[in-house]
């Protein structure tokens, strides 16, 4: 709009305001994108001038750092400051100085970019500009450290935080001789006569803004003369208590700092190796508090290296906790709630036949917008006037099904009858990893969008979803009698039995046997008692994955276009399971405790006590049948019939009161999960009306 070009005139007349504008970084009522494009614009006008803003910025950066670790600052103001301005640093860094020759951002290329000078000559930081990242070997790190023997702005700050980071360490230490594990002393809770005979210090100690006098008060720190074991704990606790937050902050930011200058998808092996120096602190700060992965440590969901080691941490947090960050994480900077699943125009309902719903659905859904899907789903049959939440969830409800329809030949029943796992032979379809690919789409719009799925899989194909290996165990899942057959190998000795087995199977393809070695020359190479474990692992890979990698490959490619794969590592098979399904079975009285009633209906009124007495006798076949009929959908989410959802959120099972005339049945409104009961005169009138409505009027829409 004009402000960058108005920003460079006045600059040009009067210097002085270039820092006036670098301060408004710090400025909370001012747009950051509006703050980024401006100094975008001044950056691209000469290198010098790039790197001048770069510098500043960093200055303006470790100023704020300090004061963040000042304990006598305020957290939330001065956190949120700092992770502003780095942000603006990191976009300004990598937009980089315009190419005199071609206009063309310059790229990564530490080692020939004018942008990575910034590094070296204007000793803003300096990591790994030496590294060639196809050469780079994340285990040695040893010639990272090649940063300036000058006090850079942000190495100032970065090295306060290595030494806040060391002093806890060192706290920590002090306390452990009662405890092989240093977390589980931070975690140990006072017993109820002491919880408050030592309460936290306040933020509000004295402290400073320099680097220098916040190591005084490092030293001071230190000086703590520990009275006993308890105190001790107390004392390592308050540390923590009043760091932890502010030292989180900071390392979002070094994070940051190191991220932008390394390609996509690649994290920095500065970064990397300061996570491994301080791994106990880190942990630490994560068990105390886990929601410190989402407000922070979001290097824990960006590189599986790292979730790695933090992840019995992570899985140890209670199921609900984990999907409340789940979902919180993932419709991060989406428009509110309210307006999700409305259509901005008649263009965006996807607009599905009933009669070929799965071949309609997945042209339809090729063709949307992926971002616009994220926000929200309008579905319409074609024929029918009904829209709304009660459609869309009819829509996952039926399409679930179909994904499994043995006429696509994507999936195979298992041994027991009840699950499903990607046919082998799937390839008789020639569309067939077009269409995983879209399975993949409608499980994870399903999951984007809380919704439910008339489908259960094996629980190896949600190890594949979850990136999870698969074991002997799971082959029961397709053939029980060939696990079985692997589990005896494990637990006998095969030295003399004279199995011959070799490193090489006989599989069926498309009806006919053929050799598959397990491993390089597997043909040749025998099976025994040492290597028996690594053959039985590896048949398991043949049967369970390596059969069906083009199918898995396809399905995930969907998948992941919805639900990103460091979010769904919270959840192990069962809990995807949950997610994805619900609970099987439906609880009669959870559904009464969670129903609510209007238009003149209460509790104890007699038709509704019929109602129940009817819904009892009902078999569970009918039962889904009612819940469909009502609400959209034939599962209840993990938690019970507390966690229904309705058009705008969290909406409980609604019975409401209708004038009874002859003959009447009964209907619904499934975007507010509400059954329009007549008031019938008896429970046998009752009891025959709302079966005919199960049996004739499940499916079907239109305008209430």
């Amino acid at each position: 709009g004009g402000y960058g070009e108005t920003c460079e005139v006045l600059i040009q007349y009067h210097p002085r305001l270039f820092q006036t504008i670098i301060q408004m970084t710090q400025n909370e009522d001012l747009r950051e994108n509006m703050l980024r494009q401006v100094l975008e614009h001044l950056s691209q006008q000469s290198e010098s001038q790039y790197l001048k803003i770069l510098t500043s910025l960093a200055e303006v950066a470790t100023t704020n750092g300090h004061k963040l670790l000042s304990l006598s600052s305020n957290y939330e103001a001065q956190m949120k400051s700092l992770l502003r301005i780095v942000r603006i640093f990191c976009h300004v860094f990598r937009i980089g100085p315009s190419s005199p020759s071609n206009g063309n951002d310059m790229g990564y290329n530490g080692n020939k970019t004018p942008r990575s000078q910034v590094f070296k000559v204007r000793k803003v930081y300096d990591v790994v500009r030496k590294i060639d990242v196809k050469e780079m070997n994340f285990t040695k790190h040893a010639f990272i450290y090649q940063t300036s023997h000058e006090q850079e702005p942000l190495e100032l700050l970065w090295h306060s935080l290595d030494e806040w980071l060391v002093l806890i360490a060192t706290e920590l230490m002090k306390n452990k001789r009662d405890s092989a594990n240093i977390t589980s002393i931070l975690l140990k809770q006072k017993g109820p006569d002491h919880q408050d005979a030592t309460p936290a210090p306040s933020f509000a100690t004295v402290g400073t803004e320099g680097r220098k006098e916040l190591s005084t008060d490092a030293v001071e720190l230190k000086t703590y003369d520990v009275a006993g074991k308890q105190e001790a704990c107390a004392d390592c606790q308050d540390v923590i208590s009043m760091t932890a937050n502010r030292l989180s902050a900071v390392i979002q930011a070094f994070y940051m700092c190191c991220s932008c200058q390394m390609p996509p998808g690649m994290t920095s092996p500065r970064f990397i190796e300061f996570v491994c120096k301080h791994d106990d602190v880190l942990k630490c700060f994560v068990n105390r508090n886990p929601k410190i992965i989402f407000d922070h440590f979001h290097f824990l969901l960006e590189c599986p290296e790292l979730m790695s080691r933090f992840m019995h941490i992570i899985k140890a947090q209670p199921f609900k906790d984990r999907c409340e960050w789940f979902y919180e994480h993932l419709h991060a900077g989406q428009p509110d709630s309210d307006m999700v699943h409305r259509p901005v125009n008649e263009n965006d309902i996807l607009l599905v036949h009933r009669d070929s719903i799965f071949r309609s659905s997945c042209e339809v859904v090729s063709k949307a917008n992926c971002a616009k899907l994220k926000q929200g789903i309008a579905v319409r049959f074609h024929g029918e006037e009904g829209m709304g939440q009660g459609v869309v969830r009819e829509w996952f409800d039926i399409l679930s099904s179909e994904i499994v329809n043995p006429d696509y030949a994507l999936f195979t029943q298992s041994a027991d009858g009840t699950t499903f796992q990607p046919n082998s032979n799937s390839s008789v379809n020639p569309d067939h990893l077009n269409y995983f690919r879209f399975a993949g789409q409608i499980l994870g719009l399903a999951l984007n969008h809380r919704q439910l799925v008339n489908i259960y899989f094996t629980r190896s194909f949600y190890k594949h979803i979850l990136g999870i290996p698969v074991n002997y165990q799971d082959v029961a899942s397709i053939d029980p009698e060939y696990a079985k057959n692997l589990q005896w190998i494990l637990d006998n000795d095969i030295s003399d039995l004279g199995l011959e087995l070799t490193f090489s199977v006989e599989t069926d393809v498309f009806g006919a046997m053929e050799e598959v070695p397990l491993k390089p020359g597997g043909a040749s190479i025998l099976v025994t008692q040492e290597n028996k474990a690594e053959y039985v692992q590896l048949v398991t890979e043949l049967r369970m994955t390596r059969a069906i990698q083009p199918q898995i490959n396809a399905f995930l490619q969907g998948f992941h276009m919805f639900i990103p794969p460091s979010l769904i590592q919270l959840f192990d098979e069962y809990e995807l399971e949950l997610l994805l399904s619900g609970m099987p079975e439906i609880d009669v009285n959870d559904w009464l405790k969670n129903t609510e009633y209007t238009s003149g209906y209460e509790r104890g009124d007699q038709v509704i006590q019929w109602f129940w007495d009817v819904v009892e006798e009902l078999t569970q076949e009918e039962r889904v049948l009612l819940l469909q009929f009502v609400t959209g959908s034939s599962r209840v989410p993990h938690g019970g019939f507390a966690h229904i959802m309705g058009g705008s959120g969290l909406q409980n099972f609604t019975i409401a009161a209708v004038p009874y005339t002859a003959n009447l049945l009964p209907t619904s409104s499934t975007c507010i999960n509400m059954l329009k009961l007549p008031e019938y005169p008896s429970k046998e009138i009752l009891k025959d009306r709302l079966l005919v409505a199960l049996h004739c009027g499940s499916y079907g829409y239109t305008m209430a």
